[in-house]
């Protein structure tokens, strides 16, 4: 009994405690982050599309990665601007959408081969104006989104009292665990969604995948769709809380402050939009010019100036708390910048290991399932320890999750199979190994976040938001630069064919084993020397 009773009292304070605090309130931007979670519904269409259709390498796809991950830093002046237009912020919200929506029509375009786009230009640069135009379009609605999850926590309870410190830091926590809750829904949706469209396809011919292929680019469409509905939503609950205000006695206009962040009014900071600029005009020039190391440059460029912003915004801060949220974003940052193995991996897992689409829907639906699961599990984890103990943790977890990748390239799976009569082979072995690295990937982020939106001054959570996001943003950017290198250096290729069936590069995954080799060791070394080094100088975080 005493176990039975001990198992209720965990459910009821990790599960059914998420559930008490949640609030109507919180609906409309978690709306917002399902639809930024919905996107994986083309991924693996994408991945396909690439290795069916388009002769690129492993490092260009990196290339690639690292200017898709750039319009993340543009979340600096967008953060501002929408601490600026308060009011009006959702209508960021449809200029996101419509630039998804384009994303999307292109690649319909490709996937159904549409007669006069390559007239136009090359499939490639169509595939690679695809690439860049969804994240700018997402980055905007993440924004306003982050903006939403801050304005929806409420300032006071049921009977108009001020909350406690304690309350409002959880309402904090869960809204942005919430968050992050909805972001793996959607990928989640979207996984089962693509089991039940990728079924039988690898017995078509190539016209009917290239349909099928189109089928599902056009149902992402309603993406966007989502997310329009979380600001139309947001504006119905503001509407009928402004009626609320005005019966008890208040004017229209006092009713409206009711929805302006507290603190003094925010003023134009021209350094974040100055710096936009100076970033964007320095990534059209590099890019259009086409220079040596162009990302390299771009990317210290981008540093130099995210960098600066952060030291004019951190000045808002008491010096205590300035250090520690330093000290955190580096160590944040170091984590997410590891580099990966690349598109080489999965292209070993296509051709060799047999994995098709169907079945890839299948580990992804997996990993967006039990990574709901950990982070509800392990949100005490989350509320108990430190962000450095919480980075640790997810290294030692992510180096030790590596190995299985490792010995499925060495063969691994032939052994096990053999001993256990054909049931322990490559997919059982991805499906375990997929099912306990799940959770880690979204965790470090979310303590941050609360931290942010606990501490981060009333008129400028937002600009917070954005500028931090930025920064751990170009973390992203520098693992791409990370993975980019690690493919030039250990080079892998997959076998590409011409229309008349030649096979114009053939396949070579030879040095792919010492790619993922280096790569787990840099996954578990690197963030724990960090780690290190910031908790032995003056920017140790506690908290």
């Amino acid at each position: 009994m005493k176990a039975a009773a001990r198992l209720w009292l965990w459910f009821d304070a990790v599960v059914l405690d998420l559930g008490r605090q949640l609030r109507w309130s919180f609906l409309p931007p978690l709306m917002v982050y399902f639809a930024a979670g919905a996107q994986g519904l083309t991924g693996i269409v994408g991945t396909f599309f690439v290795k069916e259709y388009l002769d690129v390498s492993a490092a260009f796809i990196a290339g690639l990665a690292f200017w898709a991950g750039l319009p993340w830093a543009l979340k600096m002046p967008l953060g501002h601007l929408v601490d600026l237009i308060w009011r009006w912020k959702a209508w960021l919200i449809y200029v996101g959408a419509a630039l998804i929506a384009t994303s999307l029509l292109i690649m319909f375009g490709l996937a159904t081969r549409v007669a006069w786009m390559p007239e136009i230009m090359s499939v490639t640069a169509w595939y690679v104006l695809s690439v860049l135009l969804a994240p700018c379009g997402y980055v905007i609605q993440d924004a306003v989104a982050d903006a939403m999850s801050v304005e929806a926590v409420p300032k006071r309870d049921e009977y108009g009292q001020p909350l406690d410190t304690e309350t409002e830091r959880a309402l904090h926590t869960t809204m942005q665990t919430l968050g992050r809750f909805a972001l793996i829904s959607g990928a989640s949706s979207v996984a089962a969604l693509n089991i039940w469209l990728f079924a039988g396809i690898e017995t078509l011919p190539e016209a009917d995948k290239a349909a099928v292929y189109g089928e599902i680019y056009l149902l992402a469409l309603l993406i966007p769709c989502i997310s329009i509905s979380g600001v139309v939503l947001a504006g119905l609950q503001k509407r009928k809380t402004i009626r609320f205000l005005i019966q008890q006695g208040l004017s229209r206009d006092e009713a409206l402050k009711h929805f302006d962040p507290d603190g003094e009014p925010i003023k134009a900071n021209h350094w974040y939009f100055t710096g936009g600029a100076i970033f964007v005009a320095m990534t059209l020039t590099v890019g259009l010019l086409d220079m040596p190391f162009s990302q390299e440059i771009v990317f210290a460029g981008s540093m130099a100036i995210v960098l600066t912003l952060m030291r004019q915004l951190v000045r808002n801060l008491e010096p205590d708390k300035a250090r520690a949220l330093v000290g955190t974003a580096i160590i944040v940052f170091v984590f997410r910048a590891v580099p990966l193995p690349g598109a080489g991996n999965s292209w070993f897992e296509i051709d060799v290991l047999g994995f098709d689409q169907q079945f890839l829907s299948v580990l992804y639906l997996i990993t967006s399932v039990l990574t709901l699961f950990g982070m509800v599990v392990l949100r005490p984890l989350m509320a108990s320890k430190t962000i450095a103990d919480i980075v640790i943790l997810l290294s030692i977890a992510a180096g030790i999750m590596s190995l299985p990748g490792i010995g499925l390239y060495y063969g691994i799976h032939h052994w096990t199979a053999e001993l256990t009569g054909g049931v322990v082979d490559a997919r059982f072995i991805a499906i375990i190994d997929t099912a306990i690295e799940s959770p880690l990937g979204q965790i470090s982020m979310i303590p941050m976040l609360a931290w942010i939106a606990r501490n981060a001054p009333p008129a400028l959570k937002a600009t917070f938001f954005a500028v931090m996001a930025s920064f751990t943003n170009l973390a992203l950017s520098a693992s791409s630069l990370g993975t980019k290198y690690l493919n030039q250096i250990f080079t892998v290729t997959r076998e590409v064919k011409a229309p008349d069936g030649t096979v114009t590069t053939p396949a070579d995954y030879s040095e792919l084993g010492i790619l993922l080799i280096t790569v787990a060791l840099i996954t578990l070394l690197a963030p724990i020397l960090t780690v290190w080094i910031v908790q032995h100088s003056r920017l140790r975080t506690s908290d």
